[in-house]
């Protein structure tokens, strides 16, 4: 996110079982009645592409109560360019937990190339609780949605434990006191049943997807639970599927994956590319300068106007550098902030951009992101064993001073997970295409290997010798790009698992 998160300097994304439960990954529960077809129409406030149009598909907030209360996802199309070559839909599942999907067709309908383009409608939604789908609020402060907060950094000097446990059983009790019947059903299992609700509304027997990010283990889920009603499925960017720990793998992966993409900056910040954003001589002194860095600003931050919050402090820079790894595009922001502290220089100012979040989508993210994660896993609650984690992982990884280990909202949530996590198996047609960098910050390779281990002869693995989030149609690696194409194209896949060299 590693724990699903994405951040960015004015916004953030927050960030199975032994048994399959028949009963409760039934498509619908029993006597619920057969979603309504779509009523296509223009989407409220406009989209990025003309061709978008959207609709609604209604759900039950509880599919064990299919007659009780609803609420109404919004999903949106663009149709497949040659109508006569239409296979079905493509899914567009969206990272997260917590990311809205609602303009992934919009931004995926000119980066997708004509052979999958001209067979599939782009299907986008926005899932339960987010956008246009019943968004709902923690009603959290403003400090609370700044990234040094999103994600458990601690504290300097104390290992973080006590004030991280502070906000984290705040941050619990405005979710319980505010986040209403949408918050609690927020699970990975209930975003796998929408996923199908949206299939019987389109009216389709089986369902291709595109997941990324979070959207591979939502994903996973859908394949697992549902497997007779999916056709060709993309996993970009994956998810650990850890059927004990879900999401706690996942934030404990980031150190990780930091680990594994620093040297990527490294050896740009140190190199004439850089130019006057050169941060050091050898790729060994930009990581002692980022380090020298935080540790500036832990002790006196940087003003930072135009940013939430105003100041660039150590945690600001740390958030920072999980955003500026996920892709080459942002290094310059990340050795400008490295620069900034260690020459004591005024930070830029931050200028918002026309698709920064509202702060009512913020708030949304913000509760989603964290009720998935909290309700799809029970999380330890003895706060004494995190900081002994804390402790041990700020030595073993520095970069990320404790983070991934650290105590959050959810040792002190008020529920108890309803259901297992999926555990993810090799039963099922032998239609799942996995695509992964090697070097992903968020989701690492490792993890990525554990998926592609659950789901055996299930799924192949296209690996890329690339560093970033996101795989493809990303890093301009033109043999990862053709295979996962091709595989939406036509369905052949790779015989056995492929490697694609780095692009050039």
């Amino acid at each position: 996110m590693r724990m699903a998160m994405r951040i960015t300097p004015r916004g953030a994304a927050l960030a199975a079982a032994t048994t399959v439960l028949l009963g409760l990954t039934a498509p619908l529960a029993a006597g619920a009645p057969a979603p309504a077809r779509p009523a296509w129409g223009a989407c409220a406030g406009g989209t990025p592409d003309g061709r978008q149009l959207c609709a609604e598909v209604t759900v039950p907030v509880d599919y064990r109560q299919p007659d009780g209360p609803s609420l109404t996802l919004a999903i949106s199309r663009i149709p497949a360019a040659r109508p006569d070559q239409r296979r079905g839909v493509l899914v567009l599942i969206p990272g997260g937990p917590g990311g809205s999907g609602l303009n992934g067709p919009s931004g995926a309908v000119n980066r997708l190339p004509p052979e999958v383009r001209d067979r599939y409608d782009l299907i986008g939604f926005d899932p339960r609780g987010v956008g246009r789908s019943g968004p709902v609020s923690c009603g959290l402060g403003d400090a609370d949605l700044s990234p040094g907060r999103l994600l458990p950094w601690p504290v300097p000097g104390d290992h973080g434990v006590d004030a991280s446990a502070a906000t984290g059983r705040r941050i619990a009790d405005l979710c319980a006191a505010n986040g209403g019947p949408v918050l609690r059903s927020s699970t990975t299992r209930n975003e796998a049943r929408d996923i199908d609700r949206i299939r019987q509304a389109l009216g389709e027997r089986r369902i291709s997807a595109w997941g990324v990010s979070y959207g591979t283990y939502a994903g996973a889920a859908y394949a697992t639970m549902f497997p007779d009603r999916t056709d060709r499925i993309v996993l970009d960017s994956n998810d650990n599927p850890d059927p004990v720990n879900a999401e706690r793998s996942w934030l404990a992966a980031f150190a990780t994956g930091v680990e594994d993409r620093f040297p990527d900056f490294a050896a740009w910040a140190s190199s004439p590319a850089a130019g006057e954003l050169r941060v050091a001589d050898t790729p060994e002194q930009v990581r002692a300068a980022y380090l020298e860095a935080a540790r500036q600003l832990d002790a006196a931050a940087l003003p930072w106007p135009g940013n939430n919050p105003a100041v660039l402090d150590g945690n600001g820079l740390r958030a920072m550098l999980l955003n500026g790894l996920q892709a080459d595009n942002r290094f310059p922001t990340l050795a400008t902030l490295i620069l900034s502290a260690l020459r004591h220089t005024p930070l830029p100012p931050q200028v918002p951009g026309p698709n920064d979040p509202t702060p009512a989508q913020l708030q949304a993210t913000a509760a989603i992101s964290t009720a998935t994660l909290c309700n799809d896993v029970a999380w330890p609650r003895g706060v004494d064993a995190y900081a002994a984690a804390v402790a041990a992982d700020r030595v073993a990884h520095p970069l990320t001073a404790g983070m991934p280990v650290n105590v959050t909202a959810c040792a002190f949530w008020h529920w108890q997970p309803a259901e297992p996590p999926v555990r993810v198996t090799s039963d099922g047609p032998s239609n799942v295409l996995l695509v992964q960098n090697l070097r992903d910050p968020a989701t690492p390779y490792a993890g990525a290997l554990k998926l592609r281990a659950a789901f055996g002869d299930r799924a192949r693995m296209v690996t890329v010798d690339s560093g970033g989030h996101r795989a493809y149609l990303a890093n301009g690696n033109a043999c990862g790009d053709a295979l996962v194409s091709e595989f939406l194209a036509t369905g052949h896949r790779p015989a056995r698992d492929a490697f694609c060299p780095k692009a050039g």
